[in-house]
């Protein structure tokens, strides 16, 4: 095998392994884009849950009660 050939192979094997290991980091970002996603979906529905109590306690508030 010729010098030149063998340095190509060693540069194949480290784009390789390169671009496994980045697919691997790739997967992984997903999956905790996956995860945050979902607790964001989570926190806007406690917000919006929390605003609508408030919105509710503030409405009882400005009734008058039945003996005015």
């Amino acid at each position: 095998m010729t010098d030149r050939t063998e340095e190509l192979e060693i540069r194949l094997a480290y784009l390789e392994r390169t671009a496994e290991e980045l697919s691997d980091v790739a997967a992984a970002q997903a999956r905790e884009i996956d995860r945050l996603q979902a607790r964001l979906a989570a926190a806007e529905r406690r917000l919006r849950d929390m605003g609508e109590a408030v919105e509710r306690a503030v409405g009882a508030e400005r009734e008058k009660p039945p003996h005015y």
